[in-house]
């Protein structure tokens, strides 16, 4: 069972800002994602790597979903929590979904990255909320967020990136 505090939610959203600043400098869009177990300790940090990898499920939740799957059992995972810079997208949500994470945090909702996007032919977002596809599965996965106290940081990292 997942009981953090608020406070801590925010200090893990603040982490996976920290994460995605180290896409950016690495040449990849700025998403970071990290996993961590039931009582908030980090397990495993993920940037996006679509970019430098040429690879497009390069996102940050779906190669930590990878190496979480690796890693981990799904019945471990699904008492973790995957912290993440933006809600998911449809994919990234699938491979949540398939890699039977229980809990996602997301710091800034879909709709307001599109905005700082616009219509950058790299992020194509779709008009579908997390919690939708989740919604639609047989798995009752928990999502918080938006998280307003960390919106502008996440933000502030996809100023100027998009054009």
């Amino acid at each position: 069972m997942i009981n953090l505090t608020h406070e801590k939610k925010i200090e893990l959203l603040k982490r996976s800002v920290e994460v995605s600043k180290q896409a950016r400098a690495n040449g990849n869009t700025p998403f970071g994602a990290i996993l961590a177990d039931g009582e908030g300790n980090i397990l495993l940090e993920s940037e996006n790597v679509e970019l430098t990898t040429h690879k497009c499920t390069g996102h940050a939740e779906t190669q930590l979903m990878e190496m979480a799957s690796q890693k981990y059992n799904k019945e471990f995972l699904w008492d973790c929590i995957l912290i993440t810079t933006c809600e998911p997208c449809s994919m990234c949500s699938g491979a949540i979904y398939w890699g039977n994470v229980g809990n996602v945090i997301y710091g800034l909702e879909e709709t307001e990255l599109l905005r700082l996007t616009g219509d950058n032919e790299q992020n194509p977002t779709f008009n579908l909320p997390c919690r939708n596809i989740f919604d639609a599965g047989q798995k009752d996965i928990i999502v918080e967020g938006p998280f307003v106290e960390v919106a502008a940081e996440v933000a502030e990292v996809h100023q100027g990136f998009w054009g």
